[in-house]
């Protein structure tokens, strides 16, 4: 209680604005570890009443996204979500919940986006309003700002659960039952061309990377992603996607990318997620004999995945007709898993193979 008191006595504000200007004026690099035990060592001499996690606070404020941290190391959480300065909105167990965090100005909200992806060797600017990124615990950041985000600029953050690592943990959580663990397992063990298709965050990540540890270790997998996600296993070389560069040249696009995987000498090939055009040159790679490949799309159900699918790969075929595209799709994909998110948690819904004639289904969750 009298340790609480004297806690009390210090404005934690004045002392972690203090403590930034301090770190920031000192040579310390700008790592989180070193922060933190530089930051101590200042506020026992500094402030040595303070409570000892306005340190955490202050290195938040250096290299991380300012009040927001605290959420994000919530293990419970899996989305927060940053509406302008005024609202702070998180995804726990399924369910949105308004947080009492606050951004004092959209200043502070520019710096914090801004921290974390330069050294990504991204920007965010009226040039460039929007900007993806993946954090160095995985997480996906997505913001927009004015004039695009009309209310002040808006931050979505996906945080990377690893959860979940093969489908016997998959079945333990409800992710799955026995039969359609073992149709997957058969599906990767017979090569088979899997596509995972569902909602955002349905979790169609978390089961492409479960589906890698069925792959066998001595197998060659080249993955190619707009941003990286994946986790896989064993043999794995990894392609990732490169945005424009401030004069507006040298972006790296996931067309360009697959065609790049192809010369890598790929057993396999595991796209992220098709979400353009590299749809085409996908279905092109698999049909060219790297069977055992994996992809996912944003789909409803296993129809829509190739209709989607369809109409992405035609905005590329310049010369190719709409029912030679058609062909090309069915037999390419050999396997549709449909996955879902429910209140009860994210689980495979249903399997369909893949004919001439379109999907059917041949597993069903009970």
């Amino acid at each position: 209680m009298a340790q609480e008191l004297a806690y009390s006595l210090v404005e934690p504000v004045a002392v972690t604005d203090r403590l930034v200007a301090k770190l920031l004026e000192s040579e310390v690099i700008l790592e989180r570890s070193a922060l933190m035990e530089a930051g101590r060592s200042l506020l026992s001499d500094e402030a040595p009443l303070a409570n000892p996690g306005i340190v955490r606070r202050a290195v938040d404020e250096i290299v991380g996204l300012g009040p927001i941290e605290d959420l994000l190391r919530d293990p419970s959480v899996t989305d927060v979500l940053v509406n302008g300065t005024g609202e702070v909105w998180i995804e726990r167990d399924g369910r949105l919940e308004r947080s009492d965090v606050r951004f004092d100005d959209a200043a502070s909200l520019l710096a914090a986006i801004e921290r974390v992806i330069a050294p990504l060797g991204l920007r965010l600017d009226l040039a460039c309003p929007a900007v993806d990124a993946r954090l160095a615990d995985g997480s996906r950041l997505h913001a927009v700002i004015p004039p695009v985000a009309r209310e002040g600029p808006i931050v979505a953050v996906r945080r990377f659960t690893a959860a979940v690592r093969d489908l016997d943990e998959l079945i333990s959580v409800g992710g799955v039952d026995e039969e359609g663990a073992r149709l997957l397992r058969e599906a990767v063990a017979a090569r088979s061309n899997i596509l995972v298709s569902g909602s955002t965050g349905s979790g169609k990540t978390t089961l492409l990377n479960v589906l890698s540890h069925e792959i066998p270790a001595l197998e060659r997998v080249v993955t190619v992603e707009d941003a990286a996600e994946l986790q896989l296993g064993g043999h794995v070389v990894g392609l990732q996607a490169r945005p424009p560069n401030i004069e507006g040249v040298g972006a790296v696009e996931l067309r360009a990318l697959v065609r790049y995987a192809l010369r890598l000498r790929p057993d396999r090939i595991v796209v992220g997620e098709v979400r353009g055009p590299e749809a085409l040159d996908l279905i092109q790679a698999i049909s060219t004999g790297h069977s055992g490949s994996m992809s996912t799309v944003h789909a409803g159900s296993a129809d829509e995945a190739l209709w989607r699918l369809e109409t992405l790969a035609l905005s590329a075929a310049d010369r190719l007709s709409e029912r030679t595209v058609r062909n090309q799709l069915r037999a390419a994909w050999d396997l549709i898993i449909q996955v879902e998110r429910s209140p009860s948690g994210r689980r495979v819904r249903s399997a369909s193979e893949v004919g001439p004639s379109g999907t059917s289904e041949v597993y069903r969750c009970s």
